[in-house]
């Protein structure tokens, strides 16, 4: 609150767990503001119904009990989503409602929970750019956010690590007195032998990284009261336009060490309880690191062969393609044993011509064999007439592809295009279930190259590595009340064409039948074994009746 009147500060962010009085502090600045520095504010939350809300049952009883705010008041020019005063209006707006953060322009911003806006839409700008906006006109402007985070892409956490300065609350030991900040790996508890969960969460503690002493539950609520908050990381230059602040729920004085153990031993478990432990009650980005992948780990999976050139153990080529509004994303990805595959081309193209010209190409592999791509899927989701022509044109090795909107039972179906006036009615769509396909590839290519591995050719392009790792796997809410895990873009505006590609390009070796490609291997390798032992049995007893050769087998089953 207090950074605020910084001269230097025009941007205060919070990045906070829950029950840290984050949204008191947004109150508080508020009524500062209308009482000793009036302009023009707007007040923005996730949705309108929760600006109403909010307004109808915490601001205005608090603007009424407050006798300096009561006094400029105006009640009966006021409605729930417009407050007047003397000097100055507060906007209460919900980031889903783009007109009502374009409405007028403001000198105050404060946002509550960004992390839980909407991203931006194809017509408009995201809520938070469109909101700051309306500050332009204001060369003295103020903005402050707050949000639990949710991942290291959400706005929250993006906007503390691009801050000039960051600072971290800091505590005094009651033993040593050193100023030490409260950290998660130093809160310990008894192991499981003979206890349970809540028994160890009851004996929990915390371990000065000072001294080593114990601080107690009772110790920790007094040193917080005498702490002080301390720049951990400061732009070179000297900048101060915008100061992060952190904290984690180790520091709330309504939540004990106990309680916050008792629930990381319920949620370890469980992904979804453990990504909002991370987030409500560590205040740090989730990731799960079962799924997560990078552009570097991406560029790692590099092979020994160039581009164009097809591995030895490659039994079928197959393509994807993502057909954009202005161009076409393709790759070529080559399969094996064992669903193993690498990369061996990918590109942009202008036109039809070009996706034809790349699945229709002669790839050499090793060995000299030339090989051509088996199948594509292509996205029929843009553009959708053209991709149906296009394939009904190809039909020997183009099949229209739709990514299905919800989770299914298997990884993909088929089904019939009903088009009316289509040259493709009536022939075969394929439905991916996107979100497994997604899973299989991440997962793939956490391994080291080899067998069942993932991987790409030699000097593989870092663009095409950023777009297959532009989205990671991120916990929703449902609203029956469960969880349910989708996979997102890291940040607004992030391309992920590549991605679609090699989820239709793995599609479509599915549908060749790639995962059962080392079972024929194996069924012919023993059927070639028993034919060589059979050859090699002697001519009288290949003669023999099958009783007889047991008989001879088994000359002691009389006794």
């Amino acid at each position: 609150m207090d950074e605020l009147n910084d001269w230097r500060t025009e941007k205060v962010i919070f990045v906070k767990p829950t029950q840290v009085g984050g949204t008191e502090a947004l109150q508080n600045i508020i009524l500062y503001v209308i009482s000793q520095d009036p302009a023009p504010a707007m007040l923005v939350y996730p949705t309108d119904a929760l600006a109403a809300s909010v307004s109808k049952n915490r601001l205005i009883p608090a603007i009424k009990l407050s006798p300096k705010t009561a006094k400029l008041f105006d009640d009966r020019a006021s409605s729930v989503d417009e407050l007047q005063f003397d000097g100055m209006y507060l906007v209460l707006a919900g980031s889903n409602s783009p007109s009502s953060l374009a409405s007028r322009p403001v000198r105050y911003l404060l946002m509550d929970e960004i992390d839980k806006y909407p991203a931006a839409s194809g017509k408009e700008a995201d809520p938070i750019r469109l909101a700051t906006e309306r500050t332009k006109t204001f060369p003295n402007r103020k903005i402050f956010e707050t949000s639990t985070p949710t991942t290291r892409e959400g706005h929250i956490w993006r906007d503390l690590e691009s801050a000039d300065v960051e600072k971290h609350y800091f505590v005094p030991c009651p033993h040593c007195g050193e100023l030490i900040e409260l950290k998660w790996q130093q809160v310990k508890f008894p192991s499981g032998e003979g206890l349970s969960n809540q028994e160890r969460a009851d004996r929990a503690y915390y371990v000065c990284q000072g001294c080593g002493e114990r601080i107690t539950e009772a110790q920790k609520n007094r040193i917080v009261k005498y702490g002080e908050w301390r720049a951990v990381r400061e732009d070179p230059s000297g900048k101060h336009g915008s100061v992060a602040f952190w904290m984690s729920t180790l520091y709330s004085p309504f939540v004990t060490i106990s309680e916050a153990v008792a629930e990381f031993l319920k949620s370890k478990d469980q992904p979804e309880l453990l990504q909002n432990f991370c987030n409500s009650w560590l205040a740090e980005p989730w990731e799960d690191a079962k799924l997560r992948t990078t552009s570097d780990m991406v560029l790692e999976r590099q092979t020994d062969l160039p581009e164009l050139v097809v591995p030895s153990w490659a039994k079928r080529l197959c393509g994807g393609v993502d057909v954009q509004e202005t161009s076409l994303y393709w790759t070529v990805r080559a399969f094996g044993d064992y669903f193993t595959s690498q990369n061996i081309a990918h590109g942009q193209v202008l036109s039809w011509a070009g996706i034809e010209q790349a699945m229709n190409r002669e790839y050499v592999r090793e060995d000299g064999t030339k090989m051509v791509v088996s199948l594509a899927l292509i996205d029929s989701g843009d553009q959708t007439d053209a991709v149906y022509d296009f394939c009904g044109q190809h039909l020997d090795w183009a099949l229209p592809v739709k990514g299905s909107s919800k989770s299914m039972m298997s990884y993909y179906k088929i089904t019939t295009v009903d088009r009316q006036g289509s040259m493709y009615r009536g022939r075969q769509l394929c439905i991916v279930d996107g979100g497994k396909y997604k899973d299989m590839i991440a997962s793939r290519m956490r391994r080291r190259n080899g067998t069942g591995s993932w991987m790409v050719y030699k000097g593989c392009d870092r663009e095409y590595a950023e777009q297959v790792t532009a989205e990671q796997k991120v916990a929703h809410r449902t609203k029956t009340g469960g969880v349910e895990e989708r996979w997102e873009l890291r940040r607004s505006h992030a391309d992920n064409h590549y991605l679609d590609c090699e989820v239709y390009a793995t599609a479509a070796a599915d549908l060749l039948g790639a995962r059962s490609w080392h079972l024929e291997e194996e069924q012919e390798t023993q059927s070639r074994i028993r034919q060589q032992a059979e050859e090699r049995r002697p001519a009288q007893q290949q003669d023999m009746m099958p009783e007889e050769t047991w008989i001879g087998k088994h000359d002691d089953w009389l006794r």
